[in-house]
C-alpha cells in the first residue's frame, strides 16, 4: 500500500488553475520522477504535496490522514523538501546548515542532543560532506552545496525526500554524482525519493516510477518502459522521438527527436479534437 497519494487535486494561483483534478500515487520506497514541459505543474504539484502552498480542491493523504490535519512538526518528521532554489545559507558553515534538519525533533530550548549530533555527523558522512563541516556553504562548488542540502534533508530523519530539479545548474559529472547519491539512499536505506527532472534520460535511468504531466493533467504514469515511449513524448512534449535502450542499464533512452510542426501537428490536433467530440456525443 502506498503511503502518499492525492485524489482529484486542483492547485492554482489567483484564478488560474495549474494542476487540475489530479490523482497520483507515490510508490513507497521507490524513486519517482515527475516530468513534463515548463509550466505544466511539476513544481506546483510538489509544493502542494509538501504543503508549501495550499490547494483548491481534492485531498492529499499521507499514512491515511489528510496532510492538512497533521501538525507541521509531525509532517516534518515524515517528509523533507529540497526546493529548486534553496534559501541563502550566507555565513553558515556546513555543520550549522545540516543541523537545521534536526529542528522537527528538538524540544524545549532547542538544544542539540547527543542523538542530534550523531544524526548530523551521519548525514554528512553519507553525503560525503563531512570534510567540509567547518567551511562556509557559500565557499563550496555547486555540486558540493547540493550535497550539503541533501545532508540537511537526511538529518531531518524522514522516510520521504522531495527534490525540485536537484540537478539544475550542475555540470554533467555533478548531476550524476547527486543522482547516484539519491539512488544509493533509496536502495540501501529504503528512502522514498520524489523529484522533478527535466532530462528524460536521467528520469528513465534513475526512476522506478515516472509521472508525466502536461498542462496540469496526468498524461501517463508507470515504469520508464511504460512512460518513455514515442506516443507519450508526442503528447507531453510535442516531439517525434526515437526511443532505444541504454546499453549499460537497458532502460529506455531518447536517442534523438524532432519537433512536431506544420501539417503533422495540425493533423494531430484535429484528431484530438474529433476524438473529444465523439466522446461527448
Amino acid at each position: 500500500m502506498n503511503r502518499l497519494f492525492s485524489t482529484e487535486l486542483s492547485v492554482g494561483y489567483d484564478d488560474r488553475l495549474i494542476v487540475k483534478n489530479l490523482s497520483v500515487s507515490i510508490p513507497d520506497k521507490q524513486i519517482t520522477t515527475i516530468i513534463g514541459p515548463n509550466g505544466c505543474g511539476k513544481s506546483t504539484l510538489l509544493k502542494a504535496i509538501t504543503r508549501i502552498i495550499p490547494h483548491q480542491t481534492g485531498n492529499i493523504l499521507l499514512d491515511g490522514q489528510n496532510i492538512h490535519k497533521q501538525s507541521t512538526k509531525e509532517l516534518a518528521k515524515k517528509m523533507a523538501i529540497l526546493p529548486q532554489t534553496p534559501e541563502s545559507a550566507s555565513g553558515l558553515t556546513v555543520g550549522e546548515l545540516v543541523s537545521y534538519g534536526r529542528f522537527p525533533h528538538q524540544k524545549g530550548l532547542g538544544r542539540l542532543t547527543k542523538k542530534d549530533h550523531d544524526m548530523i555527523h551521519w548525514a554528512m558522512e553519507e553525503t560525503g560532506t563531512l570534510p567540509f563541516k567547518h567551511r562556509e556553504v557559500d565557499a563550496l562548488s555547486g555540486g558540493q552545496r547540493q550535497r550539503v542540502w541533501i545532508a540537511m534533508a537526511l538529518a531531518q530523519e524522514t522516510d520521504i525526500i522531495f527534490l525540485d530539479e536537484p540537478t539544475t545548474y550542475l555540470d554533467m559529472a555533478h548531476q550524476l554524482e547527486v543522482l547516484e547519491l539519491l539512488e544509493r539512499l533509496n536502495r540501501e536505506q529504503g528512502r522514498t525519493i520524489v523529484m522533478v527532472l527535466h532530462d528524460l534520460n536521467q528520469a528513465a535511468r534513475f526512476a522506478d516510477h515516472i509521472i508525466a504531466l502536461k498542462d496540469g493533467d496526468l498524461v501517463s504514469s508507470g515504469t520508464g518502459e511504460q512512460v518513455i515511449t514515442r506516443e507519450t513524448l508526442r503528447k507531453v512534449f510535442n516531439i517525434d522521438a526515437e526511443i532505444g535502450r541504454d546499453p549499460r542499464t537497458l532502460k529506455p533512452i531518447c536517442i534523438t527527436y524532432n519537433l512536431i510542426k506544420g501539417e503533422e501537428q495540425h493533423e494531430e490536433m484535429a484528431g484530438t479534437y474529433h476524438s473529444a467530440i465523439r466522446a461527448t456525443s
